[in-house]
């Protein structure tokens, strides 16, 4: 069974329905024939059908956890409005454009059809669906309330992609304006001050020193760049290899990272918002505490406060409360600290991890925002001083000469 429905492929079909109206869309079928069958049993006078033509470079798509926050939506929906398991994922593998995540979503369908549970199912594949994911599906099934389990896991997955979007911005777009400074310094080094350099030779007169320093740099670029791009290159290579697999360097670098000025307090909020939302979802789906503490450990996002976790996990283990134990890790704030500790004497813990969450993750929008505001004139000064450095260095020459005749 499971075989059969990983060999369906997408088709798009025209036709018109019993009232003679014109109609389009797309269905799953093994071939043309099926597809034929289905449309006549639904009243559908097919007029073109053809397999769905894959778009430029589908051929490379990835399943992202994007994917995986969107999929559970729609499953959450579908359910929620009364649509069978099964159907459901045939009718959200059939509108999904990924190709990989379409065959992804009907494997899991026919594992579900020959007999599986859906957690059994989607535990066959750890890359994408972690053990928060399924441990949350398997207590929403065996307490008969999938689809709210399901809305839950959706509203996380949302907000924990919301927030590591928030904080690639704040990385990346520093980053890239950088490496763009990075290019166009090196063009000017390797393409135009050589130029100038053959311009200068004719002057016969000894030229500035920021001048002759700029012309060695380029000098310098030109006839040793490949074997610094080489070793650059390698270097980039062996950190990021080891940041993959070493786990010491990875707690040195998470260490480092969060006491990094304006940057650090930003990842220090993400990740307790990221604790207070898997913590609040767990807790609200009845999954015990204990259990739940592991699965928040690996949600952080941050070795440093993965560590923690674990270390409150065997507190609570012997005994000793939730705030108490977060009180000895040192992450946390005392605002932090005082809300979980209200939540466990009403005992309404999942209802204040849910209000720290939601503090923290607006408090990391507003952040990054604030934090790209400053770094713009920031990054146009560094701009301006590289390219304008190097203008400036060509031209006093120039000016030396002028002011000589």
């Amino acid at each position: 069974m499971a075989e059969t429905a990983m060999m369906k492929v997408p088709f798009v079909w025209e036709g018109t329905d019993r009232k003679g109206k014109k109609v389009k869309g797309k269905s799953l079928a093994g071939d043309e024939a099926a597809v034929r069958a289905d449309l006549r049993r639904q009243g559908v006078v097919p007029s073109r059908i053809r397999k769905q033509r894959k778009k430029l470079f589908s051929g490379s798509a990835k399943i992202t956890t994007g994917d995986i926050a969107l999929f559970s939506r729609q499953l959450a929906t579908m359910l929620a409005a009364g649509i069978p398991l099964v159907q459901a994922f045939e009718i959200v593998g059939t509108g999904h454009e990924n190709a990989a995540m379409q065959k992804l979503i009907l494997t899991i369908k026919g594992d579900v059809e020959g007999g599986s549970s859906l957690a059994e199912a989607l535990a066959k594949h750890p890359l994408y669906f972690d053990d928060l994911f399924v441990n949350l599906v398997e207590s929403g099934e065996q307490a008969g309330a999938l689809e709210t389990l399901l809305d839950k896991i959706a509203t996380y997955k949302e907000k924990t992609e919301a927030i590591k979007k928030k904080i690639k911005k704040a990385l990346t777009y520093p980053g890239a304006v950088l490496a763009v400074a990075f290019i166009v310094t090196t063009i000017l080094l390797i393409f135009v001050i050589p130029a100038f350099e053959d311009l200068f030779q004719g002057f016969g007169a000894d030229l500035p020193s920021f001048t002759r320093m700029v012309i060695d740099l380029s000098q310098f670029v030109r006839e040793k760049g490949w074997f610094l791009a080489i070793i650059i290159v390698a270097a980039i290579s062996a950190f990021l290899y080891f940041k993959k697999r070493s786990r010491p360097m990875r707690h040195f670098l998470d260490r480092a990272a969060l006491k990094t000025p304006v940057i650090g307090p930003i990842l220090q909020k993400a990740a307790i918002a990221r604790y207070a939302r898997t913590l609040s979802t767990m807790f609200a789906a009845g999954v015990p505490l204990v259990e739940a503490l592991e699965s928040v450990s690996g949600a952080t996002g941050n070795i440093v406060y993965e560590e923690g976790v674990l270390q409150m996990r065997d507190e609570v283990a012997t005994g000793q409360r939730l705030q108490q134990s977060m009180e000895n890790t040192d992450l946390f704030p005392n605002m932090v600290i005082q809300m979980i500790a209200v939540g466990e004497e009403s005992g309404s813990l999942d209802e204040m991890s849910g209000k720290v969450a939601d503090f923290y993750e607006e408090d990391v929008d507003n952040a990054v925002d604030n934090l790209s505001s400053l770094l713009e004139p920031l990054i146009m000064a560094i701009l301006g001083i590289l390219v304008g450095g190097l203008v400036v260095a060509m031209y006093l020459p120039i000016f030396k000469l002028g002011a000589v005749v």
